[in-house]
């Protein structure tokens, strides 16, 4: 009974000696750094034309002369009349979607932040497994831009006459090129050299936009229909750009009811039909050898052990499975994601006289896509029919990511190609020269003077620091070499 009293006498009291750094305020630096710069350069034009208006007034208050005044007028009336014949030139020489390269450049530049660390931030890094992180929103970007260019480009290639065969040799020869680059680069490493045969990874980011490319591409160039007639009195009238391409959206339909099959109904040994989780102690380490189900099962199955060993899952979950985020079932969903971008290059192309269309068209598709990742999500992490998984990209994610596409496309397309507000810097500049800047930031990232051995290594401060430099660093390259008129094509 002694004991028993005493033992409910203990108390407790918590002291702080010092206060913690806010770990936030590095990130608020940067911020306001950035948005000081943003403000700067685009007030800049301002500031200089006030500069030569001050200048000219200067110059008739001196002279004071009716002739000067006159001569002056002469000058400015000239200068306006060459501005004015040099903007239409450029207007006219000019015929790529500013918008649609400042979306990939903007895509770009915040995956080459992320791949360099995020400043040492959770919210820049991947999400373990359900959920949605900032790196988990770059990828499907990417894709919902080859397929609005995929329309675009090929199109274009169509008016022009290319043959058919002349698409498929050029269409084939991209795929190949960039599954090559993929495949080299993602196993180089500098002790084994360009091909890492001790721990070869077959499946890769390039890989797969190359084979998302290849059969949007050949869904294009088989395409039955080249511009929509805009016929008047009928009914299907706000929905014929989807009836007139019906083939393409049966075979999208039959590619997403094959994931579907196989996600939720494809047996898996000694794994529960269906399971979308991430194994290890997750679910109370039930299912501890089943990291994602049916998709891993497949990647295993045709690929055995050259696939990804260090999933974003692991730390977390503790899991012992590999798991490739880049495997060949979620391959199906991003063909998905693509053809949502394919869609846009549609209403772009056929409705590019009528903004207003454009851009309702866009907030329709922005509706019916967000509200169908709600309700297969649930609007939760985890307790949804479909949960929002990149490492599955599951139907929920494709959907939650088609619509955040069309929204920015749509903001972006307002302010830079309606109302010119903006002209894409700096992102436009990486945008032209994507593969370029994807490439390099990849096999350079890690070398002077885009990165160098940190020696506070617990602080956001210099983490932060030495990763927006090295971002900053490859924007000014592109911008160099877009100064120089060089863009790297495949």
């Amino acid at each position: 009974m002694r004991q028993s009293g005493l033992l409910n006498d203990v108390t407790c009291s918590l002291t702080v000696d010092k206060s913690p750094h806010n770990a936030f305020l590095p990130l608020l630096v940067a911020f306001l750094i950035l948005a000081f710069a943003a403000v700067f350069w685009t007030s800049l034009p301002y500031i200089r034309r006030c500069r030569s208006t001050q200048r000219l007034m200067d110059l008739v208050c001196c002279q004071g002369s009716q002739h000067s005044m006159e001569s002056v007028r002469t000058t400015l009336q000239n200068e306006e009349t060459t501005n004015e014949l040099s903007m239409e030139q450029n207007k006219s020489k000019s015929t790529r979607l500013k918008s649609l390269d400042t979306f990939r450049g903007f895509s770009l530049t915040v995956m080459v932040f992320v791949n360099y660390g995020g400043g040492g931030y959770w919210f820049f890094e991947h999400a373990p497994w359900n959920g949605l992180t900032v790196a988990d929103l770059v990828m499907p970007w990417f894709v919902f831009i080859i397929g609005t260019s995929v329309v675009l480009a090929f199109s274009s290639m169509h008016k022009k006459g290319v043959p058919r065969l002349q698409l498929l040799r050029k269409l084939s020869w991209r795929t190949i090129v960039l599954m090559l680059i993929g495949f080299c680069f993602i196993n180089y490493s500098p002790r084994d050299g360009l091909l890492s045969w001790s721990w070869l990874r077959i499946p890769g980011v390039l890989q797969r936009l190359g084979f998302t490319y290849f059969v949007l591409a050949l869904m294009q160039t088989f395409s039955p229909h080249r511009e929509i007639p805009l016929k008047e009195h009928h009914w299907w009238n706000p929905i014929q750009d989807v009836l007139l391409y019906w083939p393409e959206w049966l075979f999208v339909a039959l590619l997403e009811i094959m994931w579907l099959c196989i996600t939720f109904f494809m047996p898996v040994p000694n794994c529960p039909t269906g399971y979308l989780g991430a194994g290890g102690i997750g679910d109370d380490g039930l299912y501890s050898n089943c990291t994602g189900g049916a998709a891993a099962y497949i990647d295993r199955w045709l690929l055995g052990d050259k696939i990804y060993w260090h999933p974003s899952c692991k730390a977390l979950y503790h899991t012992t499975q590999p798991f490739e985020p880049e495997g060949v079932l979620g391959t199906i969903n991003s063909i998905v994601m693509g053809f949502f971008g394919m869609q846009a290059g549609k209403i772009l192309l056929f409705f590019r006289e009528k903004n207003r269309s454009i851009l309702t068209r866009f907030l329709a598709w922005a509706l019916i896509l967000g509200i169908s990742a709600a309700i297969l999500s649930k609007c939760t992490r985890d307790e949804g029919f479909i949960p929002v998984n990149k490492n599955l990209w599951s139907l929920s994610y494709v959907t939650c990511m088609g619509f955040m596409s069309f929204v920015l496309l749509g903001v972006m397309y307002f302010v830079v190609d309606i109302k010119k507000w903006w002209g894409g810097q700096p992102f436009i500049y990486p945008g032209l020269n994507s593969i370029f800047v994807y490439v390099g930031h990849s096999l350079l990232g890690f070398y002077f003077p885009f990165s160098w051995e940190m020696r506070f290594q617990d602080s956001h401060w210099e983490k932060l620091f030495q990763n927006l430099w090295g971002t900053a660093l490859w924007v000014f390259i592109a911008y160099l070499l877009y100064r120089k008129r060089f863009f790297l094509k495949i």
